[in-house]
């Protein structure tokens, strides 16, 4: 038997897809990449909306020079893990630059933000313990409990009732592990954390908040949605990754509890893969400082920004994925990939670039262009991608008349 005959399907639907003669969306490339919002594709300038580069950081003068004399002091990689040879002096100011950010005795550092995700959950909750996450949680989440030997739970998407429900089913002498997100990266919707941390509390859980879309832009000193619902000192885990608002990659975890040092003697995805290299944890720490202390002028144009794209689209008639912008994603909701497909394209002819996304990343079976929103956006590119929007809307046949809003925009 031919292992790949499972795909057959999706190899079929990508074929139909490519049929047309255009772009992959899942495989586009930059030619070239000019600032925080802007890039080449095929020749041609493109702006960037679809990139998680909230605070704009990747281009910073700061930011690049800590990494080019990262570079030049310490060499292009480790070669080892974090255990091993793997720790430089850069991976521990790292991890005290997101202790002093998060005000915590404890920072981990990951390669990547799926591994914090996969080592984190794998490692915490063993056999005779139970894993309770929303139905809504990213896949690297999902993956760390498979790879886990805790039991696992299933709760509706934000309700704390449901959690409630299901945690007094459990074995009250069982460990518990809560597992939410500030927010979710399809539709950009923010969790009522105060709700679920109190009912996770109330049952002896333990919870874990992944603030990969939220940190550096939600809450007074960027911290997240459990700064910004005053929890930080009820969630016991705080995972997040450098490759959304941080401009870079890596992934991390950070802990007031007393006994997490233990976890790099124990978390397999930590242990046994090689650290970051020199340049990218120079980044990340200087990244992480610059979000600290000169990050609230971004976050205010980050919050107008959503609000300029969220509020226009509504008002043309668009359906998206929250009714009101709780953070810098704007999903729009459209009926099949056919048509997604078609309005991908259409915005990329106009100089748009979005996400296609799909099922199974997508919830409830949703097929979405999603929109993340950059600090460094002007108005007027906010302004260009609505009236992109309108012309690939009109070149793929969607019909926006019944639900236009006259007062969304206000």
């Amino acid at each position: 038997m031919d292992l790949f005959s499972k795909f057959d399907d999706l190899i079929a639907e990508r074929a139909a897809v490519l049929g047309n003669g255009g772009a992959d969306p899942f495989e586009l490339v930059m030619d070239e990449v000019v600032s925080a919002t802007e890039a080449v594709v095929d020749g041609r300038p493109i702006i960037l909306a679809g990139t998680y580069n909230y605070m704009g950081m990747t281009f910073d003068p700061d930011v690049i020079a800590a990494g080019h004399d990262a570079l030049d002091r310490f060499g292009s990689g480790t070669t080892g893990s974090r255990v091993l040879n793997g720790t430089y002096a850069g991976h521990k100011l790292l991890e005290q630059r997101l202790a002093d950010f998060y005000g915590t005795a404890h920072a981990m550092v990951f390669s990547t933000g799926y591994q914090a995700n996969l080592g984190i959950c794998s490692t915490l909750a063993g056999k005779g313990d139970y894993i309770l996450l929303d139905a809504d949680c990213h896949a690297s989440i999902y993956d760390g409990c498979a790879m886990g030997s805790a039991d696992i739970v299933r709760f509706r998407h934000n309700n704390a009732e449901d959690l409630a429900r299901r945690l007094r089913r459990l074995p009250a002498e069982a460990g518990k592990l809560v597992v939410l997100e500030g927010v979710y990266s399809m539709l950009g919707d923010r969790a009522p954390l105060a709700d679920l941390v109190r009912v996770a509390k109330d049952a002896g859980a333990m919870v874990l908040v992944d603030e990969a879309h939220a940190m550096g832009f939600i809450g007074e000193r960027g911290r997240g949605v459990t700064e910004a619902e005053g929890v930080e000192d009820q969630v016991d885990f705080i995972v997040g990754t450098f490759s959304k608002s941080v401009g870079t990659v890596g992934g991390y975890c950070v802990s007031n509890h007393p006994k997490f040092e233990v976890l790099r003697l124990v978390c397999r995805p930590y242990m046994f893969t090689a650290s970051l290299p020199p340049s990218v944890v120079a980044t990340a720490a200087e990244s992480i400082r610059l979000i600290q202390t000169r990050g609230a002028d971004k976050r205010q144009q980050l919050w107008d920004n959503s609000r300029r794209l969220h509020g226009a689209l509504s008002a043309a008639g668009f359906q998206l994925g929250t009714e009101r912008p709780e953070s810098a994603i704007i999903a729009v909701v459209l009926p099949d990939l056919e048509t997604a497909i078609a309005m991908w394209q259409a915005l990329l002819d106009a100089g748009v670039y979005v996400n296609v996304a799909r099922p199974p990343a997508t919830p409830f079976g949703m097929v979405l262009l999603r929109c993340s929103l950059c600090a460094a956006h002007r108005p007027d590119q906010i302004d260009a991608i609505v009236a992109a929007f309108l012309h690939a809307a009109e070149a793929a046949k969607l019909d926006l008349s019944g639900t236009r809003r006259a007062d969304a925009a206000e």
